[in-house]
């Protein structure tokens, strides 16, 4: 018998293409109820409560209940890690639809992961705040944190952003974050999540109803390239 844990549980529940969509669709971060998670898997009200069901079992998934309603989220980061992980060694999506190359195409450009910025927007964010010199990257290559600079912490500062990390955390502050479609770096962690809250606050960026991606607003363009040099 083996003495590591059972990996195989977990698999088989990711397995499933209906509840892949719906960890998936909560890759944002969001909560949203069971009916709505079914019209996107297009399943049954009673199919999705059947695999949410499984889901918080499995310990994927909580689910907060208000009044009637039950709404549903991602357990916690590792999930949202763990999916975004194997979206990086998936096939690449064979588009079949104008539809589906719409949502690929704004996927692609900018989106959330659990609190930050992945796509295009994500990756651009994380390349000019290398280049300006407020991040470094590591050195070593097992290591996947950012150092943020002194510069960095000022400018963050000016950008108001607050990077106070209780004592004893263990949260990471900038990490890097593979992009599964684009295949290069974004920023995650405190910052990343951080920067996404401010850019939100400036209108800078929208999320899009009903979706992960993101739409980057016209003076969202001008401020980034103004701030950071930044054109898309």
């Amino acid at each position: 018998m083996s003495t590591y844990p059972n990996i195989t549980i977990i698999a088989s529940l990711i397995a499933d293409p209906s509840r892949a969509i719906f960890l998936e669709a909560l890759l944002d971060g969001r909560a949203l109820p069971a009916g709505e998670l079914a019209y996107m898997a297009k399943v049954t009200p009673q199919t999705a409560s059947n695999h949410l069901a499984k889901l918080v079992e499995g310990g994927l998934l909580v689910v907060e209940k208000q009044g009637r309603h039950r709404y549903y989220r991602l357990a916690n980061q590792e999930i949202a890690f763990l999916i975004e992980s194997m979206a990086n060694i998936a096939p690449p999506v064979q588009v079949r639809s104008l539809k589906q190359s719409d949502q690929l195409r704004h996927l692609s450009f900018a989106r959330t992961c659990y609190g930050h910025l992945a796509g295009k927007l994500g990756i651009a964010l994380c390349e000019a705040l290398l280049r300006e010199g407020y991040l470094i990257e590591p050195q070593d290559e097992e290591n996947k944190d950012y150092t943020i600079t002194t510069k960095g912490y000022d400018w963050f500062a000016s950008f108001g952003i607050e990077l106070q990390v209780k004592p004893g955390s263990r949260r990471a502050l900038a990490r890097k974050c593979l992009d599964w479609s684009e295949r290069r770096h974004h920023l995650s962690g405190l910052l990343g999540e951080q920067l996404n809250r401010r850019l939100s606050q400036l209108d800078w960026i929208r999320q899009m109803k009903g979706s992960r991606s993101v739409e980057l607003t016209e003076t969202g363009k001008k401020g980034l390239y103004e701030a950071l040099n930044i054109s898309l």
